[in-house]
Order: C-alpha cells, then structure tokens, then sequence
C-alpha cells in the first residue's frame, strides 16, 4: 500500500454506525462498553451538561433567596427549575451541543461549553413562562451566571460526577472483589499451602491466610477511597477568587458565607481560598488512593497468576472458550491478565492527573480544562481492572491435593520449627545443626528424625519434635483469617 491509498475496507468501516461499540476509537466504549457502562452517567459528555445544569439551576435558586436581588421564585418556580436538571434528556444535550456547535433556538454558536449551558437554559425558561411555571423567564436571564466565572461552574460540575461516580460505581465494585476473598479466605482457612519467599520454600501458610491479607489490605485502601472521597471539595468565588464581581454588586452581601452554604448544599465540602481555578489537592488525594487500590489488586494479580502457573489454582472452563488459537488444552489466566494490564494502565492515568491537576500557570490557563475530561477513562481501566479480578477469582480453583503434595516434597520448610524448639530447649547450636543438615540440600523426613534420635533432648521433646510435619506447620494461620477487617 502506498502513502496516499485507500485503507482496506475504510469505507466498511465508515458505515457503521458511530454509536457501534465495534467504530469506537478506545475499547473502554468499544470492547469494554458493557463493563463501562455504570460510569456513564456520570463520566460522560451528555453528564457533564447536565451536572453544569444543576449547578446553574441551584445556584440561580439561591440568588433568588436573597432579599438583597430583586428576583423571587416561589415553590412551585423552584420545582420546575429543578426539574430542568432532574429530567435532563438525550434532547437536552444535543440542544446544548447545537448551541455550542452551531448555533439553535435563535442563538449563535458559542464555541463555549459553559456559555452553551446558559442560553440553554435561556431556551428552557422561555418554556417554563409558556407553561405558566414562572411569570417572566427574560426577568431571569441576568441572574443566570451573574457574577461567575466558568471555572465556578465546572470545578462543581467535575467534582459532583467524580463523587458520584467513586460512589456508585467504583466502591461497589471494589467491595465485590474484597467480599469475594474474604470468602475464599473462610472457605480455605485451613487449607495448608507452601509459602515462599524470593521465590523460594518457605514457612507454610494456608491458603486462606493469605486471601485473608489481600482482603484485609483491600479493604482498608477502600477506607481511604472512601474518606478521600468524601472530601471533595468546591470553589464559587468568581473570575480570580475575591469575590469581585459578586461585592462589585452587593457590597453588602456575605459572600464567602453564601458560596460556602451553597457548596456545601451540593454535598461538597468549601474551598475558601482559591485562584480562578480550584485547587485539585483534593482530587489528586483521591487519584492517589484509587492507585493504592489498584496496587493491592495488581499485587494479588501477579500472585494468582504465579499459583495457576504452580497448579495452586485451577480453572473453571467455560463451555466453547478457546485458551489458544493453536493449543486446544490451554486454559489461560487471562482475567488476571486483563486486570493487571487495566490496573497499570489505570494507575498511569491516574498518576499523570495526580501531578498535572494540581498545578496551573498564575490564576489560570485551560490546559486542564482537556485533561480533566480524561477522569473518565482512567476511573473506566480502574472499573475493568476490578471486573476482571473478580471474574478471576470466581473461575479459580484451589488444588489442595497439589499443595499438599508440594509440601510433602519439601520437608525442610519444619527447620525453622526444629531450631526453635531447640533454641527453647537451650541448645546453642540449633540453628547450625538443622542448616548443615538441610541448606542447599534435598532432604527428607527420615533425615529428620535421624537428628532428632541423636539429639540430647527429654523424650517428649523428640516426640515433639517427629510429630512435626510441613501441612501441620502452619501456626495459627486459620484464626488470622478472623482479623479481615470489617
């Protein structure tokens, strides 16, 4: 194919629809759509518009509780502005697209989002007179906006569709996959495993014990998910944060008092000191703590992936899947796969917004302005990561006959036990007896108890000692299964 030909099938392509999952241009509303698909309403275009609504129809609310502006909206003017932003529709979006865009409804193209937002509104209390819902809709138009910069509408906007989003979509599934260890940790409490470290036999562990880390440490990152997002918090403090145009108004007004009731009424918590731009300390706070989840979950990625590749874990296959396109027997781990690649993709993005957000040239520039549109897609990788972990963990299997096999084969892993009931007995020598028996070598249990016959201990301390066994050797690691915080 030369430089300037036609891509193969281009015009194929081209023919779907562009709501078609299979024209998406990411996989996160292409091959993921269905896995994605909570997060839109609160990541996509159509939900920024309508949280910028709220924000405005609320705000406009709260000018006219004022006694010091000459506007009043009386209970029934109030529901039916909310209802604007309440029973926001696949309609309404396009109009304000059109007006940004294009132009509509007599109005020019705005080539601003914001300002679309505005005569969008505009349009909708030319139809609330109509109805008689309100006396005089052009009486409002004023107030609308009055005194904002776009930043107040937006930072308020984000932060209501992050919070929702973290909340209802996000922690739910976090919580999925911490419930489905912690019942892998009950169910194999007490199913002995080998443990190893640098890759190597060490003390036995259960099974459980160690699902039981992974949902205790889950959950306590969830814990920090969970506070970071409930401190998100909103700035409504005009063009460069003084206040000026609101004091320019009505110098007699409380400002700083009346924005902070305001945001606080959206559930947010008040930022009292601002640029023109809301310092994003606080969502960075919460980027770092989805990472921290996304850690833990790309830790146990790896370590399920290891113990299929043990044969710790097998699979449950699912009927007409294919493993391989040229190896019928495989059945591959491919959710851990899947989640471990969406987890660092999602900590990428997540790092990049961390450190970009919360820096901005004097009071403002808009180059986050674009960035910030990619929340979306980096809470979608976190929302497949989780997915996919969870699918993970239903298809697996623990092969306990496996691990009790590997540890019958590996009876050193009682050494540490040997030399600490010796030590405990006063010999001085413990450690170096059970190290030049066993380091480096393969040994058995009958190599043991040739130690233990000539040892000078009392004869309930050899039987002590031969009653050591590597399935046995696994402390208390049931009862700490109890400890998977709550």
């Amino acid at each position: 194919m030369t430089d300037d030909s036609e891509p193969v099938g281009r015009d194929a392509i081209a023919g779907l629809s562009r709501s078609d999952p299979l024209a998406a241009v990411s996989p996160l509303d292409g091959r993921y759509a269905s896995r994605t698909a909570p997060l839109s309403p609160y990541a996509s275009e159509a939900a920024l518009m309508r949280a910028r609504t709220r924000v405005e129809v609320e705000y406009l609310i709260d000018l006219a509780a004022l006694d010091a502006t000459p506007i009043a909206l009386d209970d029934d003017a109030e529901s039916a502005l909310r209802a604007v932003s309440e029973d926001f529709s696949a309609e309404d979006a396009r109009l304000i697209k059109a007006l940004e865009v294009e132009g509509a409804e007599g109005y020019g193209a705005t080539n601003h989002d914001v300002k679309a937002v505005e005569y969008f509104l505009r349009v909708r209390l030319d139809g609330l007179e109509d109805s008689g819902a309100i006396a005089e809709s052009e009486a409002l138009y004023p107030w609308i906006h009055f005194g904002l910069t776009s930043e107040d509408v937006n930072n308020l906007a984000h932060r209501l569709l992050v919070k929702q989003a973290v909340s209802e979509a996000i922690v739910p599934a976090i919580r999925d996959v911490r419930d489905a260890l912690a019942d892998l940790a009950r169910e194999h409490r007490e199913t002995p495993m080998l443990a190893r470290t640098h890759g190597q036999p060490a003390t036995p562990t259960t099974f459980g014990k160690e699902m039981a880390v992974y949902a205790s440490r889950l959950g306590r990152a969830l814990g920090r998910v969970v506070v970071a997002n409930g401190d998100l918090s909103g700035k409504l403090a005009g063009a460069s944060g003084t206040y000026a145009a609101h004091d320019a108004a009505y110098p007699d007004v409380d400002w700083q008092a009346f924005a902070e009731s305001f945001v606080r009424g959206l559930d947010l918590e008040h930022t009292p000191l601002a640029t023109q731009v809301n310092p994003c300390d606080d969502l960075a706070a919460l980027f770092d703590a989805l990472r921290g989840v996304n850690n833990v979950l790309l830790d146990l990625d790896l370590d399920a992936w290891l113990y299929v590749s043990d044969r710790y874990l097998g699979q449950r296959t699912v009927e007409g899947e294919t493993g391989s396109s040229t190896m019928p027997h495989k059945v591959n781990p491919i959710d851990f796969e899947n989640s471990e690649g969406n987890l660092s993709k999602a900590n990428s993005d997540l790092t990049f917004l961390a450190d970009y957000v919360t820096t901005s040239r004097l009071q403002r520039d808009l180059s986050d302005s674009t960035v910030k549109r990619n929340v979306g897609a980096a809470l979608a990788h976190c929302l497949i990561g989780y997915s996919k972990a969870g699918d993970g963990l239903a298809t697996v299997v623990p092969n306990e006959t496996v691990m009790r096999e590997e540890l019958a084969a590996t009876p050193e892993v009682i050494g540490e036990a040997v030399q600490t009931i010796l030590r405990r007995e006063g010999d001085t020598d413990a450690y170096e007896r059970v190290k030049e028996l066993t380091r480096g070598k393969r040994v058995t249990l009958d190599d043991f108890r040739d130690l233990f016959d000539d040892l000078d201990v009392d004869a309930g301390v050899r039987e002590e000692l031969k009653a050591l066994t590597p399935a046995g050797y696994v402390g208390v690691a049931d009862e700490l299964v109890d400890e998977i915080d709550e």
